[in-house]
């Protein structure tokens, strides 16, 4: 259910990041953008652990601000890897990664990733 919750949350803020930034398009029908999520989380989970390391002195000198440029190249290479969502450079992938920061931690923190109800229950 948890991983279910974490996909819709990711569809929802790629589908604002279309929406409100000019350059960035999210096209298909709902089952492409849940693909697309899909592929984003994939990207999350595999190369945002690897960027992070070899950025920690960029990510120290600018107080975690550099996590920004982060997520805008796992947006590109999302794009890369998708066929229905389209980042068309480098600053609207910067906007398109506040959006999706933004929004992805608005919906985490209305509807939980189900992590704290489950521990809360093993105790």
């Amino acid at each position: 259910m948890n991983l279910l919750i974490r996909l819709l949350i990711n569809a929802a803020a790629l589908w604002a990041a279309a929406y409100f930034v000019d350059g960035m398009d999210l096209t298909g029908d709902w089952t492409g953008i849940m693909i697309v999520a899909a592929v984003f989380g994939i990207v999350n989970a595999i190369i945002r652990p690897i960027i992070i390391f070899l950025s920690i002195p960029a990510l120290i000198l600018t107080l975690g601000l550099f996590t920004i440029v982060i997520n805008s190249i796992l947006l590109q290479i999302t794009d890369a890897f998708s066929s229905n969502l389209t980042v068309d450079g480098f600053w609207t992938g910067i906007l398109g990664a506040l959006v999706v920061s933004v929004v992805s931690s608005l919906l985490s923190s209305f509807l939980g990733d189900g992590d704290k109800k489950a521990d809360k229950h093993k105790r």
